[in-house]
């Protein structure tokens, strides 16, 4: 997977300050570098064994460090905040190094433990420990997130691997390894219903713990790990000059960069079972020292450990700080949202300046187009008689199931009120659900159209998380706001933020990377994602909101949906006739930038027009039913394979199937654990992944 990803550099000659371990002139600056680290940090650990909400300060803290200090106050400081700050210098080194290993197997600065998936495998081996009864050790629990990294590096290679590699390629194998492995996660987690708060927090990265005992084994098994890690330092310098100069130059690559990936995979799994999934810091730390002039993996290694423990540490102060001293662990926001509300702009800066390798093709991967098949009319006709069959199965399925004949007598009110209460319930659930569907896939496909990519879904480049923001922001601020300002907000939560998408994934103007890059618009999407998820779960945690109902909407939900819902579909719905009276335009745009123009089309206007309609679809959707993902990607895809690239056929076909695809997941969350209801977000997700897997592995990468 070595991906080389070209950054603007300065000129440097052959004696540039830490370019290797023996310049003379990178000394000083290494020194310089990392005294200031270290005082740094030592500083802020100080500060972080000196907050909670005990009254013990940052003076009592001195006092027993320095031989006074009272009975109390040693007590309170071996039993709770000696073990969390001793976790997070050990996360911290963990995650420091293995993302400076990471970036240099593949030589890609965005490329890091979470970015590639090993976080999300590491962090559903735990769950699905905890799911199954397991109490497992430290040790135990820690290989069982070894294996579900492992395994989830592994996918991404297989994924990424054959024809061109590129850097977006295999960031967006990541990300769907990612997305896959979450969302198995959130699935398992949905069963636990009386331990959701809990495991929010955990999911979300927390650094607190019951006692020293973990912290310690965990810590003595990075720190032998991490040893090791310098013995790659010299090898990675000379990766760095391509598989190729370093192969002459006597290095194994073929044992180099799998050693390397497995040492990182051994740090970032003996951190999440430790404290849970935390994102970003192995991809800033790195990244961050290297700014500072510090290339050679000799120093880079040590100062990015040092780094990474100051900044966790200082998330971590900062989430306590927003809580107030009175307030329980419940109402703290999670150290991981904290590092995700820094890291997503972070990695979104990072995506602008990279060269993804795309530009040129226009996409990422290859879709094939249309084979031979029958008539359009036989297409659409099926699809809409399997949507019709999927909505007759969903309104028997549930925690009551009832016969398809009392379910004509109920719909004919001719049958007991029982069950006319029981269709009467599912009956709008239903329809808001094929509604809310074919929306989705109408929004994937417009934006699919502009980008010219088949895996840019709303859900992927920021969308859905803005109209999320928007919609949870009037639930915080506003809650006695009338029912008509969330879809409002979310819609222009949304907007806003494929708006920002586009304007950082172009680039400064004149610059060589200006262009639309259609995997640039992905890649910077997935940072603003994180960015807004982490501001909507601060919301969610400092507004005292439930958090279990938060989750279920944040995943995606029908329950309790009624024909008032569907009126906050009306737009979207209207949105999408008038995407197919204009598919020509639509059309046109797949083309790319020359042939468009020259047919008479205003590209920029065509452009703003098609993507606004797309948000507005994707955010008045969210603001219905939640955070629905995979619709816009996996219906658009099967709609092309169906009947074609042309619009008019394509765009109505797409919403047809997006519909069965929601019904069908909504029915299948109802009915697969009943009465315990599965949220229809989890239930796209687990399905979609896969999809998105195949197809990743299937297509061609562009170039």
């Amino acid at each position: 997977m070595a991906v080389p990803v070209r950054l603007p550099a300065r000129t440097a000659g052959k004696h540039d300050q830490g370019s290797g371990p023996g310049s003379g002139p990178g000394r000083p600056r290494a020194l310089l570098v990392g005294g200031g680290l270290g005082l740094a940090l030592c500083a802020i650990a100080v500060l972080h064994l000196g907050m909670g909400s005990s009254g013990v300060g940052v003076t009592d803290v001195l006092a027993v460090v320095f031989g006074g200090g009272d009975a109390h106050t040693e007590d309170i400081l071996v039993g709770a905040r000696l073990p969390r700050t001793l976790t997070g210098l050990v996360v911290g080194i963990a995650v420091g190094v293995s993302g400076v290993l990471v970036q240099g197997a593949t030589r890609n600065p965005l490329a890091a433990p979470d970015t590639l998936g090993v976080n999300a495998g590491a962090y559903f081996a735990v769950v699905l420990v905890a799911y199954l009864g397991l109490d497992l050790g430290p040790l135990p629990s820690g290989a069982a997130a070894f294996i579900g990294g492992l395994l989830a590096i592994g996918l991404v290679y297989l994924l990424s691997s054959g024809g061109v590699l590129t850097p977006g390629r295999v960031l967006l194998a990541g990300a769907t390894v990612a997305l896959a492995g979450t969302a198995a996660a959130e699935f398992l987690q949905m069963l636990d219903v009386e331990a959701t708060r809990g495991l929010f927090f955990w999911g979300n990265g927390t650094l607190m713990q019951s006692g020293l005992e973990r912290p310690l084994i965990t810590g003595s098994i990075v720190l032998v790990v991490a040893c090791a890690a310098p013995l790659l330092a010299r090898p990675l310098d000379l990766l760095a000059l391509g598989d190729e100069t370093a192969s002459a130059m006597g290095v194994r690559v073929d044992r180099i960069r799998p050693a390397a990936f497995l040492v990182a995979v051994l740090l970032s799994a003996t951190a999440v079972s430790l404290a849970g999934p935390i994102g970003f810091i192995g991809l800033i730390a790195p990244v961050m020292v290297r700014a500072l002039g510090i290339r050679a993996h000799a120093l880079l290694i040590p100062l990015s450990a040092l780094l990474a423990c100051a900044v966790l540490l200082g998330a971590d102060a900062a989430a306590q700080v927003v809580v107030p001293p009175s307030a329980v662990y419940t109402s703290e926001i999670p150290v991981g949202v904290v590092t995700a509300l820094i890291g997503g702009p972070v990695f979104m800066l990072l995506a602008r300046r990279i060269s993804t390798g795309d530009a040129d093709t226009g996409a990422a991967v290859a879709v094939s187009g249309r084979r031979r098949g029958p008539a359009y009319a036989v297409v659409i006709g099926t699809g809409i008689a399997v949507l019709a069959l999927a909505m007759i199965v969903s309104l028997r399925l549930g925690d009551v199931e009832i016969g398809y004949d009392r379910i004509i007598a109920a719909l004919t009110g001719t049958t007991d009120p029982v069950v006319e209460s029981i269709v009467s319930y599912r009956l709008p659930r239903i329809l808001v659900a094929a509604l809310a569907g074919a929306c989705l896939a109408v929004a994937g496909t417009a934006v699919q159209a502009v980008v010219r990519n088949p895996l840019a879904e709303p859900g992927l480049i920021g969308v859905t998380a803005g109209a999320s923001f928007g919609a949870v922001l009037i639930i915080a601020v506003i809650p006695t706001a009338p029912a008509i300002a969330l879809p409002f907000a979310a819609g222009i939560g949304g907007i806003l933020m494929l708006l920002l998408v586009i304007a950082i994934a172009r680039g400064p103007r004149g610059s060589t990377r200006s262009g639309l890059d259609p995997t640039r618009v992905v890649l910077v999407g997935l940072g603003a994602a994180a960015t807004a998820m982490a501001l909507v779960n601060i919301m969610v945690v400092s507004a005292q909101m439930n958090i279990s109902a938060a989750l279920s909407w944040l995943a995606g939900s029908t329950y309790g949906r009624d024909y008032d819902a569907m009126l906050w579909l009306t737009v979207p719905a209207v949105v999408a006739v008038a995407l197919v009276a204009a598919a020509r335009p639509v059309n046109l745009l797949a083309l790319g930038d020359e042939l468009p123009r020259a047919l008479g089309l205003e590209l920029s206007r065509a452009r703003l027009l098609v993507l606004g309609a797309g948000a507005l679809l994707a955010a008045g959707t969210a603001s219905a039913i939640g955070a629905v993902g995979f619709v816009g990607l996996v219906a658009p895809h099967l709609a092309r394979r169906l009947v074609g690239n042309n619009g008019a056929r394509m765009i109505p076909m797409a919403a047809v199937l997006g519909a069965v695809l929601v019904v069908t997941s909504d029915a299948i969350g109802r009915w697969l654990l009943a009465p315990t209801e599965i949220p229809v977000g989890i239930v796209t997700a687990l399905l979609g992944a896969p999809y998105l897997v195949w197809l990743l592995r299937r297509t061609s990468p562009a170039g």
